[in-house]
């Protein structure tokens, strides 16, 4: 039996349809890209100490069991609770003790409204890091304003106690975000690095080439040279635009790990849109970039907690 004409037209642009949708960048998303293979992960790491960090240990912590480690954790663990012998100091601090760490790194949570998930996110990455035998700090940084919320000015005020703290390497992290593999290491490559690269709500694609947010590891150094993030972000969206931007205009190339190393578990939320506004602070985000940042950071510090399990630093971004 012979097609009609009008069939085959309809089945021709139907075949274009989900042509252009499978072959468009937007839609289908990065499935390959260029990463620092195994071998070469630790000469890439950027080894430094916080200024106030001294360890009793007599030998030095080693990672290349990390790189090669095949675990892979489950989310489950967000229900459960932290084992006794994980020995955590007060403000959310540890370090192995059986050895002498060569990282220090601070990871820095902006957070509002979202108590049962901060819980399970301390205890899930508290387990997680223990596997990592490395110095480290979570701090929490909350806003208790009415304002729309502002992601990137709370990850400046969270960088800057981390770096009046001394730490040399800051990881930015959204508390919806979960590493399940141990080898993705909190550490900090001697180029900033897009850490969240492969997520299971976008079926561990890369959705662009030039992402980076979710989690991300850059240098104290470098994360002072490009004057942080952008403060005029309320809402959601741009931010992380932004801050690649940024990135590209003082010529700091990102890297990233094997996609398998950077899966990551994102808990289900509400997303929303980039309005108009967003699209305006990105046209004049270069322009922008001296002023607006570290250099431009004002709030009102609420108080700071020594939480058993996190640093919480709340503000009030309404008052200055």
């Amino acid at each position: 039996m012979r097609m009609s004409y009008k069939k085959k037209v309809f089945y021709i642009g139907l075949f274009i349809i989900i042509l252009i949708i499978f072959m468009h960048p937007d839609m289908q998303g990065v499935r390959s890209y260029e990463f620092i293979a195994k071998e070469k992960i630790i000469s890439s790491l950027h080894e430094e100490l916080a200024t106030n960090f001294t360890s009793s240990a007599i030998s030095n912590c080693e990672y290349y069991a990390n790189v090669y480690d095949e675990t892979v954790l489950s989310p489950t663990l967000v229900d459960g609770d932290l084992v006794e012998s994980h020995k955590i100091k007060e403000g959310g601090e540890y370090a192995p003790v059986e050895c002498k760490p060569k990282y220090s790194t601070a990871i820095i949570v902006p957070y509002r409204d979202r108590a049962e998930q901060l819980r399970g996110f301390l205890v899930y990455m508290h387990t997680f890091l223990h596997y990592q035998r490395i110095h480290y700090r979570i701090y929490v940084v909350e806003q208790i304003d009415t304002k729309p919320f502002n992601r990137a000015k709370l990850l400046n005020i969270g960088a800057k106690a981390a770096i009046k703290a001394g730490f040399p390497c800051l990881i930015l992290h959204d508390v919806d975000l979960l590493p399940l593999r141990p080898a993705n290491l909190y550490m900090c490559t001697k180029q900033p690095r897009h850490m969240s690269s492969s997520i299971n709500k976008f079926r561990f694609v890369l959705p662009y080439v030039n992402l980076f947010g979710g989690v991300v590891a850059i240098l104290s150094k470098q994360f002072q040279t490009i004057n942080g993030m952008s403060n005029e972000y309320f809402g959601w969206g741009g931010e992380d635009d932004d801050l690649f931007m940024r990135l590209e205009d003082h010529d700091l190339k990102l890297c990233r790990f094997d996609p398998e190393i950077s899966k990551y578990h994102m808990s289900i939320h509400s997303s929303q849109q980039k309005g108009e506004e967003i699209k305006k602070l990105l046209s004049s985000a270069k322009e922008r970039m001296s002023t607006d940042g570290l250099n431009s950071l004002k709030y009102a510090e609420v108080a700071t907690v020594m939480h058993p399990l996190f640093t919480h630093i709340m503000v009030d971004l309404e008052q200055k």
